[in-house]
């Protein structure tokens, strides 16, 4: 099966994007390489703005294009979110202006850079943000179809995106908002976002070896989120397990925990970073250091179905 980093095809689709929208801009955190936007430099430099490492700056000069009714996306490291969360926060969120913020090399699987570089609380840094929408693409179609959404939605948006290159899947049916069944099942299910896909989905085949049919539902979207789904499979299996590349804390577990308390769930399992920092290595060594791989996580079901 091909595999693509899902920075890769974020870095295509604006490509892509420039051609058909003249009012979409680009602007970097000196890290245009990593997060694949010399592409968009090199087929449009006139609408490609090199900030420097100064992501407070950046964030500030894309709010006030956007005032203009340009599109600016914004482009570093997820990690660095921290050092411009006031200026997300009070320059973009709270006047809802229409700024996207595209993070690459979040979680773990970023694997040498270690733990200073390895953003393992993004996603609840960005879903805590009122007017906010949270995009979590599991592989490049995915990824594609995020950064089209994006530019369509009036407001501020977050695109998480990964250094690890993955499986690339048929592309899906996509509407913002909406999760995804990959895999239907009875006896659990397995909730999970992002580049975590290919490991939940080998998870599912080993506890299938063991008489387990389990469901797998992926959630491109995490604000807002598809409550009606999760409901609707929580209903149906009992048995919940949550699986991410971020902490399990303010996560996709936390938010599936806070759609479904109280709506019948048998048990319930954060599957996760379990609030610790991540710390130098390879990705595949990473993902067993944390328990994040296939065989790993069906162990973990098994033992708490």
């Amino acid at each position: 099966m091909e595999k693509k980093a899902v920075r890769v095809a974020y870095g295509e689709a604006l490509v892509k994007l420039g051609a058909e929208n003249d009012k979409v801009v680009v602007l970097d955190a000196d890290l245009a390489a990593a997060t694949m936007t010399n592409g968009f430099k090199k087929a449009y430099p006139d609408r490609f703005y090199d900030c420097g490492i100064a992501e407070a700056d950046m964030v500030d000069i894309a709010a006030g294009m956007s005032t203009m009714g340009l599109i600016p996306f914004c482009s570093t490291f997820a990690v660095f979110a921290g050092r411009s969360y006031d200026q997300i926060r009070n320059g973009v969120c709270y006047p809802k202006f229409n700024v996207k913020f595209g993070f690459s090399h979040a979680g773990i699987t970023l694997g040498e850079d270690g733990g200073s570089h390895q953003a393992i609380e993004d996603l609840a840094l960005m879903r805590v943000l009122p007017n906010m929408t949270v995009f979590v693409p599991s592989d490049a179609n995915e990824c594609y179809q995020c950064v089209e959404a994006a530019a369509k939605i009036d407001g501020p948006v977050y695109i998480r995106t990964a250094r690890l290159p993955s499986p690339v899947y048929d592309p899906r049916p996509f509407t913002p908002g909406k999760g995804t069944v990959i895999r239907d099942g009875k006896d659990c299910v397995l909730f999970t976002c992002g580049i975590m896909l290919e490991h939940v989905m080998d998870a599912a085949e080993k506890l299938a070896e063991q008489g387990i049919d389990a469901a797998i539902v992926s959630f491109h979207t995490l604000k807002p989120f598809d409550e009606q789904l999760a409901l609707e499979y929580t209903a149906k299996c009992g048995k919940v397990f949550t699986i991410e590349e971020h902490s399990i804390i303010g996560g996709l577990g936390d938010t599936v925990a806070s759609t479904i308390i109280g709506h019948g769930v048998r048990s319930f399992m954060k599957i996760g970073i379990n609030d610790v920092f991540g710390q130098s290595g390879k990705p595949a060594d990473l993902l067993r250091e944390y328990g994040l791989t296939g065989p790993q996580i069906a162990e973990k079901v098994l033992k708490n179905l």
